[in-house]
């Protein structure tokens, strides 16, 4: 098993591997003609709507970012000449918030273990040296990757409202903490957080250069938290189920292993009817 985060110097002396794959995970408006422009050499580009989620028309069915049917996704892992021997290297320009851990994750989910985030991102890369182009990439297509049901835990709205209120259980909401207290939301329609959740912002597991603290710093950040509790007790959340990715990819990354993903967040609870904290 890959050590879940790349340094940009490690990348460097990767460049010349056969098996080496490069994601551009960029996301937001303009982000396909931004890899267009220039991207790392090599790299495809994964768009978190089109390809990284199942968008529906009412978020209240499994939120803004739902995740696609495995089988679906294996079929673009293809078209990308992704294959189980293949060395998989995703980045972003938002360390790793944006996509490229959503992409981590769903590699890992899918049961493929040497992928990693370069740690930095984009800009990391470039400032090592990294080759860059521009425009589509020639990519030798392979048939659908092996696999047809996502393979890591996840939960359903009904056991997060359980956890949340088991003092055995944690859940672990990693928006920023204006969004989590109920002062102002600027993507769903309420403010506020899920009964019984905490609040651990996502940009704690970075330094004050944007790249991830060391395993060491992480490792006693989360069991401070976990306060004794199993991994396997604690359920993480975000918006839309991508950010909440970048906490798992932290906790893995600090050798605690993975907590349970809640892929429709707090833009499906919000929606759904259930209580919630607000201001």
């Amino acid at each position: 098993m890959s050590v879940p985060i790349i340094q940009a110097s490690e990348l460097l002396s990767l460049q010349n591997d056969p098996q080496l794959i490069l994601i551009d995970a960029r996301g937001g408006p303009g982000a396909y003609q931004r890899y267009l422009d220039g991207h790392l050499a090599g790299a495809r580009h994964a768009d978190l709507d089109a390809q990284l989620s199942n968008v529906k028309p009412d978020p209240a069915e499994g939120g803004r970012h739902p995740l696609p049917d495995p089988v679906v996704f294996a079929q673009h892992l293809g078209e990308w000449g992704i294959t189980p021997d293949s060395t998989i290297v995703v980045y972003d320009d938002k360390n790793g918030g944006m996509s490229a851990a959503r992409f981590w994750w769903m590699l890992r989910a899918l049961g493929h273990q040497k992928v990693q985030v370069l740690n930095g991102g984009l800009q990391a890369a470039t400032a090592a040296g990294f080759p860059q182009s521009t425009g589509e990439e020639q990519v030798s297509k392979e048939v659908p990757y092996p696999s047809e049901q996502w393979q890591l835990p996840m939960a359903e709205i009904a056991q997060v409202a359980q956890q949340a209120q088991d003092a055995q259980k944690l859940v672990i909401d990693v928006r920023e903490q204006y969004r989590y207290d109920g002062i102002s939301e600027p993507i769903d329609l309420v403010a506020g957080h899920i009964p019984g959740a905490i609040n651990v912002p996502f940009p704690g597991n970075l330094d004050e250069n944007g790249l991830f603290r060391a395993p060491e710093e992480l490792k006693a950040q989360y069991e401070a938290i976990l306060a004794g509790r199993n991994i396997g007790d604690v359920t993480v959340h975000c918006g839309s189920g991508v950010t909440a990715c970048h906490t798992l990819l932290a906790m893995d990354y600090a050798g605690l292993g993975m907590g349970t993903l809640y892929v429709g967040s707090w833009s499906e609870w919000s929606r759904s009817g259930r209580e919630m904290v607000t201001s």
